[in-house]
């Protein structure tokens, strides 16, 4: 039976008859539409939705990779291509550009430093060539304005958004139990759900911008709590308190926080290294006063956080935050003094 029936060609557009036929065939030969058989609506599933990622950083190679395990494709772009080696090596596709990453993708996440990368990568590079119904997760800590930008941007050209920033370091991002702050269409912020469970815990915050507005609230309270238990190990280790044993006496009470948990033994056994670096807090802070509202333990968690940076530990983790308490007390140079002499009599 021939199913291509005349149609008055004076009653509907050209572009109609285009997408008429193209339909019929499409029906009739399944694998034609094989393209967007990942794509928001359809519904994500390992070994169908292509996932890309743009950004391999720390957080953002961890994150890709349980991905990646728990059964995605991955195609990964980074400016610094060493860092995707981990992630090609157990299975992921190398991209190009940003632009490839788009094209062979129906959902792409970028984790990238500061905001002006943000807007460059994807105003300037994945909008401009996505095709219609993929979907964007910007996970960066970013400018809730910006996120709500990039939202109408993607709007204009048929692309989803969604603002995705996350909270747990490193440890959070390696285990899947981050904290997903998501705002966007709720509908698609749903449709992503079997990714961010890979991730972690999502919550739905609002429209575009307000996952970013929650990431930044999230950076207050974790700054204030850095700083209370920075300033409680000094004060522990001043007094000549065994710091193990005090963290052990004070974990279970009103005193203990999720940031105890992460970083109390770190800080203890001195590794002082990145899961987020101290200058990401700085950028973070430095959007929390905007000033909207009066936040002063906020100002000087931001201040302490630039005297790390001046004094070149911009790329040590936020929990080095106590290496300025130390300073401020005089204890770095008495510590470098016990470390030399310690190092002396090893050898």
């Amino acid at each position: 039976m021939n199913r291509f029936k005349p149609v008055n060609q004076c009653d509907l557009p050209a572009a109609f008859y285009i997408k008429y036929y193209l339909k019929l065939l499409v029906s009739d030969f399944p694998e034609m539409d094989s393209v967007s058989g990942g794509r928001y609506p359809n519904p994500v599933q390992p070994g169908l939705t292509r996932v890309g990622w743009i950004g391999t950083g720390i957080m953002g190679s961890a994150m890709a990779s349980r991905l990646l395990s728990a059964g995605y494709s991955l195609t990964v772009f980074s400016r610094t291509p060493s860092k995707t080696l981990t992630l090609l090596s157990a299975g992921a596709t190398a991209a190009s550009s940003a632009e490839a990453v788009a094209a062979s993708s129906d959902v792409v996440f970028t984790m990238l430093s500061t905001p002006s990368s943000v807007r460059s990568v994807i105003l300037s590079s994945l909008l401009p060539s996505s095709l219609p119904n993929l979907v964007l997760v910007d996970s960066t800590t970013s400018s809730p304005s910006l996120a709500a930008e990039i939202s109408s941007a993607a709007v204009a050209r048929s692309v989803f958004s969604v603002d995705a920033p996350v909270s747990g370091g490193d440890y959070g991002a390696r285990d899947g139990t981050l904290a997903v702050f998501a705002g966007g269409d709720p509908s698609v912020v749903s449709w992503l759900s079997p990714l961010f469970d890979v991730l972690g815990r999502a919550t739905y915050m609002g429209p575009a911008g307000t996952g970013q507005s929650a990431k930044i609230a999230n950076q207050i309270a974790i700054g204030g709590s850095i700083l209370g238990l920075s300033e409680s190990l000094a004060f522990a280790e001043g007094v000549g308190l065994n710091l193990g044993l005090f963290l052990e006496a004070v974990r279970g009470g009103a005193a203990g926080s999720k940031a105890m948990e992460i970083f109390g033994e770190r800080i203890v056994r001195r590794e002082l290294g990145p899961g987020g670096f101290a200058e990401y807090m700085v950028k973070d802070l430095g959007m929390a006063l905007d000033g909207k509202v009066a936040l002063p333990g906020a100002a000087l968690c931001y201040q302490l956080y630039l005297a790390m940076v001046a004094n070149g530990d911009s790329k040590m983790g936020t929990h080095a935050l106590i290496s300025v308490i130390e300073r401020i007390n005089g204890r770095n140079k008495q510590r470098q003094h016990k470390e030399e002499e310690e190092k002396e009599s090893v050898e």
